[in-house]
């Protein structure tokens, strides 16, 4: 393994770290309580280290919703294609929506009512963006749905 691999091993691994704490933090005290200072000590880097990650709080708060759009995305998936038709889909694609809001209250808030730097609805929206509400839109798609007899 190359020192470069390595390297690029162990920032993916401090970020990861980063946005985890953030996302724990936020989910026991409030966005309001995530400040680069305390993730720093929580990570125990100093705040130059979370700096060279991120260029501070709000691009944090963006990989965090990013990571959150990928979680919202599995479990949309998951109730979309373990449902037996599309009627049923789109009730429990609702459900999951709603059961994922219930029980992460401050990674939906960073996702949906905070103002994060992140492209919605563009071609340049990250993956996890885009899947997310491909879930969505794949549930309420008209050709999904059959008409009633």
């Amino acid at each position: 393994m190359s020192i470069q691999s390595r390297r690029e091993r162990e920032r993916a691994e401090r970020e990861k770290l980063i946005v985890t704490a953030a996302r724990e933090l936020a989910e026991a005290e409030g966005w309001e309580a995530v400040t680069t200072r305390r993730l720093a000590e929580r990570v125990e880097y100093s705040q130059p280290v979370l700096y060279s990650h991120f260029t501070g709080k709000d691009a944090i708060m963006a990989a965090v919703a990013v990571e959150g759009c990928a979680d919202l995305a599995v479990e949309l998936r998951a109730a979309r294609t373990a449902a037996p038709d599309a009627r049923r889909a789109i009730a429990a694609v609702s459900a999951a929506y709603m059961a994922f809001a219930d029980r992460h209250p401050a990674l939906y808030d960073v996702m949906f009512s905070q103002i994060v730097p992140l492209p919605f609805a563009t071609p340049e929206a990250p993956p996890a963006l885009q899947a997310a509400f491909g879930e969505l839109a794949e549930a309420v798609r008209p050709s999904r749905r059959r008409p009633r007899r």
